[in-house]
C-alpha cells in the first residue's frame, strides 16, 4: 500500500471524528443531554491516535522528507501545519477542562463553541494537507522517501494498522457509540449466515446496457451501462438528483425503463415484472427505509420473505435476530417506534429475508448521525465479507468508496467515471466534487 493511501485512510477516520464533534455540539445546543463519558472516550481517541500517533508520524517522516526535497516550497505549507500539530494537545486540554465541573454541558456555551471551533480547525487542517501538502509530496518525493514513510505509517499503534492498535481502536470506538446521545443498540457483529460463497471465477451477475428511464418527458437515465460480479460490492455515488435512486428502482422493476437491457444471472429481465425480479433474487432496501410503521417489526420481516417457504422463514428470522438483537427484543412493537438507525437495520433485514442473490441498498446512511452511519457501514462490511453481492447507492461517498470493490460516479443520468473504490478515492475530481476535500 502506498504511503499516501495509508495517510488518507487515516484522514477519513479523522474527518468522521470532526463531523461527529460538530454533530454533538448541535445536540448540546438543542438542549439534548450528552453523557460526559462520551466526551472522555472521544477525547481519549483523539489524544491517543491523532495527536500521539498520526500527527507525530507526519512531522517526523512525511514533512521532514518534504523539507529536505523542497525546502522553500514546503516551508510555506508545513510551518502552519506543524504549528497546528503542536497546538492540538493544548486545544484538547482546553475542552477537557469543561468536564467534571458539574452541571449540564449544554449550559456551558464556551464548551459548545470550543467543540465547533475544534471541528472546524480539524477539517481545515485535513483540507490543507490534501490540497497542498500531498500534491507537493507527489511531485518531489523519491521512491526511497515513500518507502520510509510507508514503513513508519504501517508499523505503529494505529487504529487501522497493527493488531494491538486495531483492538484498542475498536474498544474506544464502541465506548463512544454506547455513550452517544442516540444509542445504536444494534449489534451487527455477525452476518447471521445469509451470505453466499463468492464465485471463484469472475462471473457477471448483473449486466446493464444502455439503460434509459423517463419521468414523462424528462429523461432521468441516459444510457447507463455497468456490471456487477458475484461477491462484489459495487458503489454508485453522485450528487442529489443524479439518478441513483431511479437506477435502483428501474433495476427492481418499480420504475419503467424506456430503452436498454438488464440481464441477471444470464436471464433477460428487461420486461419482467417487479415481483418476478424478487423471485429471481433481486431484493431492494429502499431510500428512506419505508418500513410499515403500524405493523410489528416481525411482520415487517415476514413481508420480506413472502416468497420463501414457511420453514425457511423461521430459520431466516433467527438469522436476522442473531445479527440485530434489538430487533428480537422489540419484535412485537410497531416498527414506527424504532429509532432511525434501528429502522435502517429493519429495512436491510427485510431485504435479507428474501434471500437475495443481489442486494440493492439505497442511501442506507440517509438522515443518520455520524456514529450511526459508521455502524450501518460496519453491517454492510459484514454482509460483504459473507459473500453477498451488493449494489450500494450512497451520497456519503467517503463511506461508500471506502468499502467498495468497484465504483461508478453518476452525474445527471450518465456514468462519468468508474474504477476501483480506492481509485475513486484518490481521483482528484472525485475528491473535489464528492469528498469535500
Amino acid at each position: 500500500m502506498h504511503a499516501l493511501d495509508i495517510i488518507q485512510e487515516e484522514h477519513r477516520n479523522l474527518w468522521r471524528i470532526a463531523t461527529t464533534i460538530d454533530w454533538v455540539a448541535g445536540e448540546l445546543e438543542a438542549g439534548e443531554p450528552v453523557e460526559e463519558g462520551f466526551f472522555h472516550a472521544l477525547f481519549d481517541y483523539i489524544q491517543e491516535f491523532m495527536d500521539g500517533c498520526h500527527h507525530a508520524k507526519e512531522d517526523q517522516y512525511l514533512f521532514l522528507a518534504l523539507r529536505r526535497r523542497a525546502p522553500e516550497a514546503a516551508a510555506s505549507i508545513l510551518d502552519t501545519l506543524e504549528a497546528e500539530h503542536r497546538q492540538g494537545p493544548e486545544n484538547l486540554r482546553t475542552l477537557r477542562r469543561f468536564l467534571g465541573q458539574g452541571g449540564r454541558l449544554s449550559d456551558q456555551p464556551g464548551f459548545i463553541e470550543g467543540l465547533r471551533r475544534y471541528a472546524d480547525q480539524l477539517k481545515r487542517h485535513i483540507r490543507t494537507e490534501e490540497k497542498e501538502a500531498f500534491p507537493l509530496a507527489r511531485q518531489v518525493l523519491q521512491p526511497e522517501d515513500w518507502a520510509g514513510i510507508a514503513a513508519a505509517f504501517s508499523d505503529h499503534r494505529d487504529p487501522l494498522f497493527g493488531e494491538q492498535a486495531r483492538a484498542e481502536y475498536r474498544e474506544l470506538y464502541h465506548r463512544i457509540v454506547s455513550l452517544a446521545p442516540e444509542t445504536v443498540g444494534l449489534g451487527g457483529s455477525q452476518a447471521g449466515g445469509f451470505g453466499h460463497l463468492a464465485a471463484a471465477a469472475r462471473e457477471p451477475l448483473l449486466e446493464v446496457r444502455d439503460l434509459e428511464s423517463c419521468y414523462g418527458r424528462i429523461q432521468a437515465l441516459k444510457g447507463i451501462s455497468l456490471d456487477v460480479f458475484k461477491g462484489e460490492l459495487v458503489a454508485l455515488v453522485g450528487a442529489n438528483g443524479a439518478g441513483k435512486t431511479t437506477f435502483l428502482r428501474t433495476l427492481s422493476g418499480i420504475q419503467p425503463m424506456s430503452a436498454g437491457r438488464i440481464r441477471f444471472a444470464g436471464q433477460d429481465l428487461s420486461r419482467v415484472r417487479a415481483d418476478r425480479r424478487v423471485r429471481a433474487g433481486i431484493c431492494h432496501s429502499p431510500e428512506g427505509r419505508q418500513v410499515f410503521g403500524p405493523l410489528s417489526i416481525e411482520d415487517n420481516l415476514r413481508l420480506g420473505a413472502y416468497l420463501r417457504p414457511a420453514v425457511q422463514v423461521e430459520e431466516d428470522l433467527e438469522r436476522v435476530y442473531a445479527m440485530f438483537p434489538v430487533l428480537r427484543e422489540k419484535r412485537r412493537l410497531p416498527a414506527g417506534t424504532l429509532s432511525g438507525g434501528q429502522q435502517q437495520m429493519l429495512a436491510i433485514s427485510r431485504a435479507l429475508m428474501g434471500r437475495p442473490r443481489l442486494l440493492l441498498l439505497d442511501e442506507p446512511s440517509m438522515g443518520l448521525a455520524p456514529l450511526l452511519v459508521e455502524e450501518v457501514f460496519n453491517v454492510i462490511r459484514t454482509l460483504k465479507a459473507q459473500g453477498i453481492t451488493i449494489l450500494l447507492v450512497e451520497q456519503n461517498a467517503f463511506a461508500a468508496l471506502g468499502i467498495a470493490d468497484r465504483a461508478y460516479v453518476l452525474e445527471t443520468g450518465r456514468i462519468v467515471l468508474s474504477g476501483t473504490g480506492q481509485d475513486m478515492i484518490r481521483n482528484e475530481q472525485v475528491r473535489a466534487a464528492y469528498l469535500g476535500m
